[in-house]
């Protein structure tokens, strides 16, 4: 059992909230209440960033004493929105939300996973057709371990888990957000997610 603080209380977090308990961890959600997101990422081994992207890195950066030393998987996306409230171009293009937070928090363990999907897949990837792919990208090893884990313990197979290396990579898994206005255009609101086949 591991102690998660999931901050962001929307789809996302609540969805991920409701799996990792099932999966037997303690979980903390913190909601937007002054001081719910200090006090549980202090409380907290490992830290789900599950907030909207484009706030991420000044939310984040607020907490860096919470997060000393802890593990941070950050699964947003950092994108600006188009009229129909789908992504539409990249905050951070030539880099990511995930070395953004990397640089601002250099005592934090920022680990990149679970943004190339719709959300109903993080937690139940076997719903899907075809095996998809879910990435990591962090620099610390021990700390893509953990969050590998915890991957498994949402349903993901060890198969269907890619290491991408260091933090830099997490800027192509962000980038594949752009491919998501156009395939819910194409399809609906159904469940998808970015597939390396071999």
């Amino acid at each position: 059992m591991t102690t998660i603080a999931v901050l962001g209380n929307g789809r996302v977090g609540g969805n991920l909230a409701a799996a990792l308990t099932r999966a037997g961890h303690e979980v903390a959600v913190a909601d937007r209440a002054p001081g719910a997101a200090a006090e549980a990422a202090r409380a907290a081994r490992i830290v789900i960033n599950a907030t909207p992207g484009a706030g991420s890195l000044e939310r984040l950066t607020a907490l860096r004493e919470e997060l000393r030393d802890k593990i941070l998987v950050d699964v947003s996306n950092a994108t600006l929105d188009g009229p129909d409230g789908l992504p539409a171009d990249l905050i951070y293009p030539g880099s990511s939300l995930a070395e953004k937070l990397q640089e601002a928090l250099p005592e934090t363990h920022v680990v990149k996973t679970l943004n190339t999907m719709l959300f109903p897949v993080m937690t139940a990837p076997a719903m899907l057709a075809q095996a998809p792919s879910v990435f990591l990208s962090g620099d610390d090893p021990q700390a893509k371990q953990t969050v590998r884990e915890l991957l498994v313990d949402l349903g993901w197979h060890a198969q269907w888990i890619t290491d991408l290396g260091g933090i830099q990579t997490a800027r192509a898994t962000e980038a594949a957000i752009l491919f998501v206005p156009h395939v819910i255009r194409s399809n609906g609101f159904v469940p998808f997610a970015v597939s390396i086949a071999r």
